[in-house]
């Protein structure tokens, strides 16, 4: 009985180190067999296979082997498919890794630059065409989308949408008022080119509104004629001076108004300058 217990531990040793040294030749004959797999993956046009292989013989290289160049080729073949498909983030995933290794070149790292700098342009004629949503999803691969501080493009394209959103606003408020002048003001705020396009009906009714105040020679209230208005032609002559002068055009209102001796007034509806 001692003799047989002495030979157990020894079995389960000898057991184990066959089954360990079986593991390990059957991995050497797959490394030796992947390079070969590796080629036909690429022959036949199937990168994923190609990523798949050279990823196992990157990790199974246990005897020094060099530099896997097969692994940086089968990502930059797959890279560049995916950025014809129009598949951004993961095409920039993949060539960030592949600038990123040690196989990685300086050719794979200005194409890394090149796809940021392709996408940023996408983005921005995307949010010239009045999408924001579409140019925030181009920036997100690239990092633009948001950073702290507000400090990354995607953030710079939010403030510029909503500021021009806001003016629109402001513009139709002040229109309905009747407040022509304020109202050509905010809409000369707007900077944005689809802003633009959406405030253009608004834009000929306020201009018809003003046309309308030089038009009618004095300027009348809700109750009737203003017997101390300034005239209408000496008012828009100071008024397009100072426009011309670079103020915005409320600024250049009042600033008339004050010159000719008048006081802007809510008339009604309507802002008249009264002396």
């Amino acid at each position: 009985m001692a003799l047989r217990r002495h030979r157990l531990p020894r079995f389960w040793l000898g057991l184990t180190l066959g089954l360990v040294a079986t593991a390990v030749g059957a991995t050497y004959i797959w490394e030796r067999q992947l390079p070969g797999r590796l080629q036909q993956s690429i022959a036949r046009g199937d990168l994923e296979a190609c990523l798949n292989y050279s990823d196992q013989l990157a990790a199974l290289r246990w005897l020094g082997g060099g530099t896997p160049n097969e692994q940086a080729r089968c990502r930059r073949l797959k890279a560049r498919e995916l950025w014809r498909q129009r598949r951004w983030a993961e095409a920039m995933a993949l060539q960030l890794r592949l600038a990123n290794s040690a196989a990685g070149g300086e050719a794979d790292r200005l194409q890394l630059q090149t796809w940021e700098d392709d996408l940023q342009q996408l983005a921005l004629q995307r949010f010239q065409q009045g999408d924001l949503n579409a140019a925030l999803a181009l920036l997100e691969p690239i990092g633009e989308n948001h950073k702290p501080g507000r400090s990354s493009l995607g953030d710079n394209l939010r403030e510029i949408w909503n500021s021009n959103r806001y003016q629109l606003e402001r513009a139709r408020k002040l229109v309905a008022q009747k407040r022509w002048w304020e109202a050509i003001d905010a809409l000369n705020r707007i900077d944005h080119p689809w802003w633009r396009q959406q405030s253009r009906d608004l834009r000929q009714a306020t201009e018809s509104g003003i046309n309308g105040l030089r038009g009618l020679g004095r300027e009348r209230d809700s109750h009737g004629r203003l017997p101390h208005a300034v005239p209408p032609q000496e008012l828009d002559a100071q008024v397009q001076r100072r426009i011309a002068q670079g103020m915005d055009e409320w600024s250049a209102f009042e600033a008339a108004c004050k010159a000719l001796g008048g006081q802007v007034m809510e008339a009604g509806p309507d802002t008249a300058c009264r002396r």
